[in-house]
């Protein structure tokens, strides 16, 4: 057993044993111990609220056939990779932040560090793939039906999903070389930028691999965004109506918070200079954009959507008249 000790004893314990390693330190929040136990709690909190609300709006757009439309139809790919993402994460989080061995096993180790890649390069696409959608349906009305088929809808999620893997997980494979010691990571979650600096050697080959993937994944989405907004923004303006402005505007302005927030933090944590590290810093945005941002998105996305409280009202009614004792 491990009792609690000083980073510098862990960082010696590991480096004598790291012929034999078998499992990394991983310090995430340790530097704040007075923290660790409202933070468990606050942490435990958002998990709770991420996963029964991603959770509530697969379930909703599965039994509600009013909001089996391509727009719920991606939405449910970003909720069902909300879920994905924070479970890799927040369970070990938590777990350590009432342990005293804080530690992270070397197989959960390998699986951080391409999970969590391909998971955030894959909520970039679909963002993406969204804003195109919420572009079509303002710009070109009329077409619609003809443009968003399901085919067109199943070829975009496969797509978003076959792009990810190859300009994330593969990259990552080939660039990523063994590490030296200590092996000590001071973050949240196993991410490729905080790894780096456990490289033995130049690093040089590893980061511009890591900025391709990061401009396939997350400059050319982000590119598609601008251009679909910037069509959005010149529709909008030029409507008649001041109900579908308003509508329009809240539905874009949903899904714009969420791209703002995410890419913002994505680009400054994946397409930085490795001399702006922060270990602080760099725990903080990590915490927005795997933890906290996830658990806003159901939230963001059907408090301010009639047609989802709309719907909800509709499944409870139902289960409120099936749930009522028969009349004999």
């Amino acid at each position: 057993t491990w009792a609690p000790c000083s980073r510098s004893r862990l960082v010696s314990v590991l480096t004598e044993n790291s012929s034999t390693i078998t499992e990394l330190v991983l310090l995430e929040l340790s530097n704040h111990p007075q923290a660790e136990i409202p933070l468990f709690l606050f942490f435990s909190l958002v998990y709770l609220v991420n996963l029964f609300g991603n959770m509530a709006v697969i379930i909703l757009v599965v039994i509600d056939s009013c909001l089996q439309t391509p727009m719920y139809f991606f939405l449910c790919h970003l909720a069902f990779l909300n879920i994905l993402y924070t479970t890799a994460v927040v369970p070990k989080m938590l777990f350590n932040l009432l342990a005293s061995k804080k530690v992270i096993s070397y197989k959960l180790y390998l699986a951080q560090t391409y999970i969590c890649p391909f998971m955030g390069a894959a909520e970039c696409i679909i963002l993406a793939v969204m804003a195109l959608h919420l572009y079509v349906a303002t710009c070109h009305p009329l077409q619609y039906l003809l443009i968003m088929t399901w085919s067109v809808c199943a070829q975009l999620a496969v797509g978003a999903w076959s792009v990810t893997f190859f300009a994330s997980v593969v990259p990552l494979y080939i660039a990523i070389p063994p590490f030296c010691g200590p092996y000590v990571i001071d973050h949240i979650f196993c991410e490729v930028p905080v790894l780096l600096h456990m490289v033995c050697g130049d690093t040089s080959l590893q980061e511009t691999m890591m900025v391709i993937g990061a401009s396939d994944t997350l400059l050319l989405p982000c590119l598609l965004l601008v251009l679909s907004y910037l069509h959005l923004l010149v529709a909008v303006m030029t409507m008649n109506s001041a109900e579908g402005r308003k509508k329009a505007f809240s539905t874009c302005s949903s899904h714009l918070t969420m791209v703002t927030i995410y890419y913002g933090t994505g680009m400054f944590m994946y397409m930085r200079p490795k001399s702006l590290y922060s270990a602080e810093g760099d725990k903080l945005i990590s915490l927005l954009y795997a933890v906290i941002n996830p658990a806003l998105n159901p939230l963001i996305y059907s408090l301010r959507n009639e047609e989802v409280k709309s719907a909800l009202g509709r499944v409870l009614e139902r289960w409120t008249v099936s749930q009522a004792p028969r009349i004999q």
